[in-house]
């Protein structure tokens, strides 16, 4: 068992991919823990500029324990229009009722086995994620029963069976994670969450779409730059 210094902060992981939700949710983790962040490239069109944005965030939220992992099998498997670029990112109103052809299959799986392993090194018992179920595109990976059944495969895996993922921000609205991103002073002009540019975002695809109508819905402004709005 690891012990810690009963004046320090307990230690945290958190998993940044660079967007609105994770920036919020790193805030948060490290509002009440000492964070770790951990990001994963696995060949994303914005593989790039979402990197750019965690390391940054990093650095505004003054977490210094930082870990850049590539994950080969995503893009390798394919099957999704964020790794395979024959398959075109459709816009959000093209977007139907069906899970979107933006899912990545089982992603979030591969993200949480690399923070669990992280975590049991690190001595945390807490790994974060921002998982979002309302104002979503529907991915399954997102969905409350998921993280339930996947803690119990953390307890029955690790050494000593005490990691817990926690999802902060799964039930709330869009809007409710902008507001509470200003009361923790995330950085959302650092972030990034266009599935297809790394210039200006698109504006059009559903992940820009439900940030625009978050923001709008909150009034407040979104400070970063978009082609088409």
């Amino acid at each position: 068992m690891v012990r810690t210094d009963p004046g320090k902060k307990p230690r945290a992981v958190v998993l940044l991919s660079g967007g609105m939700d994770s920036c919020v949710c790193a805030a948060l983790a490290q509002r009440d823990h000492d964070a770790a962040a951990v990001h994963v490239l696995y060949g994303q069109r914005t593989e790039e500029r979402e990197r750019q944005s965690f390391l940054a965030i990093c650095r505004r939220l003054n977490i210094h324990d930082q870990l850049i992992v590539r994950n080969e099998a995503l893009r390798a498997i394919g099957n999704s229009a964020l790794t395979d670029e024959n398959i075109a990112v459709p816009r959000s109103d093209e977007v139907g009722r069906e899970i979107p052809v933006t899912y990545v299959p089982f992603r979030n799986a591969h993200f949480l086995a690399v923070a669990v392993s992280w975590a049991e090194v690190l001595g945390a018992e807490k790994v974060f994620i921002g998982a979002v179920e309302p104002d979503s595109s529907g991915y399954p990976d997102c969905r409350p029963a998921y993280y339930a059944a996947f803690n119990q495969v953390i307890k029955a895996g690790t050494k000593e069976g005490r990691i817990e993922i926690v999802t902060p921000l799964i039930a709330m609205r869009k809007s409710e994670i902008v507001r509470l991103g200003l009361e923790l002073s995330a950085p959302f002009d650092l972030t990034w969450s266009c599935y297809s540019r790394e210039d200006r975002a698109c504006g059009v695809c559903d992940s820009c779409v439900l940030r625009v109508r978050a923001f709008e819905a909150a009034g407040i402004h979104d400070p970063i730059p978009y082609a088409a709005r």
